[in-house]
């Protein structure tokens, strides 16, 4: 079922979901199923259409939408689809993301990390934006990673954020001295571009409310999907156990976390919150109101050289 052709009954809030296949953003659906209308965007239609009979099954109502979140231009199609469902939107989840360890480029021949964490999600929230009713939520789920200083990244191997700008993030040049993990730093600056456009964002739409959340380490969510045997193995041993170690969740722990961010009426926004949901330090860099403000105007820069979708 298309976007155009699905028009469900309005009469309860709908929830957006990026990345509603598996992982945290397949829990979190399920969450936010039991709280109104849930709208599924994802780029494969069989998944997609799995997860909306899985919410149908249990008496809820989903509508799918199919989107490449590293295509810009499907990024922005899809906005404009759901915009069309004229459904009353509570908030946004942006969810979808990768951790790739071999580089890759997108349709628009951008790295494919940078563009699936940080520039689609951008493109496909500031096309949402004007048809969003005053209070809603736009939550960005982020990564600790990006910031050099947390001892548990710098463990596993991150270096932090490694941003020159958006147009070499986009060719995929890094800052030197980082990580030696292949696909390390792609990862760890695009998710510090979706932090950047929370604190921005939440000081240029008042009318809006932007939050960000580190979900914590999950074993069990979809970003394992690209790591060696041996590592998916250990994940899977260490899933189980996950709640009990410092800065570890689970995928239905964090699901239920994010549901709690996503729907909270407060008007707080602009916040950053770690897996037990308490307020969380950002990196240094991107908590000063200039490099956030920077980095956001160098991804619109950027997003503008690609033009606008077309039905």
């Amino acid at each position: 079922m298309s976007a155009s052709a699905a028009r469900p009954d309005t009469s309860t809030t709908a929830w957006i979901v990026t990345g509603p296949t598996s992982g945290i953003g397949h829990r979190t659906a399920l969450e936010l199923a039991q709280r109104g209308i849930v709208v599924l965007v994802g780029r494969s239609p069989d998944k997609l259409d799995a997860v909306q009979q899985e919410i149908a099954a249990r008496g809820g109502r989903a509508v799918p939408v199919m989107a490449d979140l590293s295509d810009i231009t499907s990024a922005r199609r899809a906005a404009t689809l759901i915009t069309e469902l004229d459904l009353p939107i509570g908030g946004v989840l942006n969810n979808a993301g990768i951790m790739p360890l071999r580089a890759f480029t997108t349709a628009q021949g951008w790295d494919g990390a940078f563009a699936t964490n940080h520039l689609g999600p951008f493109a496909f929230t500031e096309a949402l934006i004007p048809s969003l009713p005053d209070r809603a939520n736009i939550v960005f789920v982020c990564s600790a990673a990006e910031d050099p200083d947390r001892k548990i990244a710098v463990q596993a191997g991150f270096r932090g954020s490694r941003y020159i700008s958006a147009e070499a993030s986009a060719r995929g040049e890094w800052l030197p001295g980082g990580s030696t993990h292949a696909g390390f730093d792609a990862y760890a600056t695009s998710k510090q571009g979706n932090l950047a456009t929370v604190f921005a964002l939440a000081r240029e739409h008042p009318r809006l409310r932007f939050r960000a959340v580190e979900p914590g380490v999950t074993p069990g969510s979809n970003l394992t999907r690209e790591m060696s045997a041996p590592m998916r193995a250990f994940s899977r041993m260490v899933s189980p156990f996950a709640p009990l170690i410092p800065h570890y969740s689970t995928p239905k722990r964090a699901a239920r976390l994010i549901t709690q961010v996503l729907t909270d009426p407060a008007e707080a926004t602009g916040t950053y919150c770690d897996e037990n949901g308490r307020p969380m330090r950002a990196s240094t860099q991107v908590s000063e109101p200039d490099y956030s403000d920077r980095y956001v105007a160098e991804t619109r820069a950027l997003l503008a050289t690609t033009p606008a979708a077309t039905r």
